[in-house]
């Protein structure tokens, strides 16, 4: 009777079976649908000041910030295995972060050199420098404040300028994160004024109000700065169409790709982004991403490589382009072999 009823069962598929092509690993990397490579990772640094100086992130396991000179080395290392480009984050002194945020758009700040120093040891790696003030102020935020309120356009003005420092030190890339209105066509508009037009806008488009963000914080210093919470600039994570007209703003504006952050909890949004605008679309696989895996697999309670890599390959399936992520390099190390 079971030998009757399988026979039936493969009469109805009409003999198909679609087990025959998960056999074996060749057969399996043949029909594969998604790839991933290393020329689709992003490698995120943070920075410190000094000399061959490095500390570690306490809440993400092997994350380091690293000082100019090291920040050199890693990028010699990224270059030879692929990765085309970094995003720098800085960790600002205490005494030079203010309410004004003043820093932001010192030609000389720790941003900036290490964008000269990177340029001029491995000019062939690409650099994206994050556009936001809250590295800088006092209060954490990514703007300037009145009371409890961020200013909008006052901090656009600000923005600019710090823009315009990044592409004067070498950035290939700008990447407005602060998510305040209209500030990606005024950012446009300052460079190519400038003389920057080549310099390109990777916009935080779609950015949400996220408690995936707390790692990240602690890393260039401003969590325990903050004051209240950003929901009134970052987006809520109930709204999905509000996403797609934040992304289409942007890209009205001038935006040359965009990008939706966090990572895993928001493919629907990358897919939808990338369904809806024939753009580059970038996913940050952001911190508190980072260090459930890394602090799961350090507990033993799944295997970090493992998980790792299924859930980069999950960022390319839904669509994204490519992947900002503190994986990068462990990454092209192990697609590299």
């Amino acid at each position: 009777m079971t030998q009757s009823w399988a026979r039936h069962d493969m009469d109805f598929l009409g003999g198909r079976r679609l087990r025959r092509m998960r056999r074996t690993p060749w057969s399996r990397a043949l029909v594969r649908e998604t790839t991933l490579s290393p020329a689709d990772l992003i490698w995120p640094l943070f920075l410190i000041e000094g000399q061959n100086e490095r500390s570690g992130v306490r809440t993400m396991p092997g994350v380091e910030r690293l000082s100019v000179d090291l920040a050199v080395e890693a990028a010699r290392e990224a270059a030879r295995e692929g990765i085309p480009a970094l995003a720098l984050f800085p960790n600002t002194a205490a005494d030079l972060r203010t309410e004004g945020a003043e820093e932001a758009w010192n030609p000389d700040n720790l941003t900036n050199r290490a964008i000269r120093a990177i340029k001029d040891a491995v000019p062939e790696i690409g650099l994206i420098a994050d556009v936001a003030l809250d590295p800088y102020t006092s209060h954490g935020h990514d703007g300037v404040m009145a009371g409890d309120t961020v200013l909008n356009d006052e901090t656009v003005a600000l923005l600019c300028r710090q823009a315009l420092a990044q592409a004067e030190a070498g950035a290939d890339i700008v990447a407005p994160s602060d998510m305040m209105d209209g500030r990606v066509g005024a950012i446009r508009a300052a460079l190519d004024e400038a003389g920057h037009e080549h310099v390109a806008i990777m916009a935080y488009a779609a950015k949400f109000a996220s408690a995936f963000y707390g790692p990240f914080r602690e890393a260039v210093g401003s969590g325990a700065r903050l004051r209240g919470d950003k929901r009134t600039y970052q987006l809520d994570y109930a709204n999905a169409e509000e996403a797609l007209r934040e992304v289409e703003l942007d890209l009205a504006e001038g935006a040359d790709m965009v990008m939706v952050k966090p990572g895993m909890p928001y493919l629907d949004i990358v897919r939808q982004v990338r369904d809806s605008f024939n753009v580059p679309v970038f996913a940050y696989q952001v911190s508190g991403e980072y260090a459930m895996i890394a602090m799961a697999g350090e507990a033993g309670a799944i295997d970090r490589q493992a998980a790792m890599m299924e859930s980069l390959f999950a960022f390319k399936r839904a669509g994204a382009k490519g992947v900002l992520t503190y994986f990068a390099l462990e990454t092209a190390r192990i697609l590299n072999r």
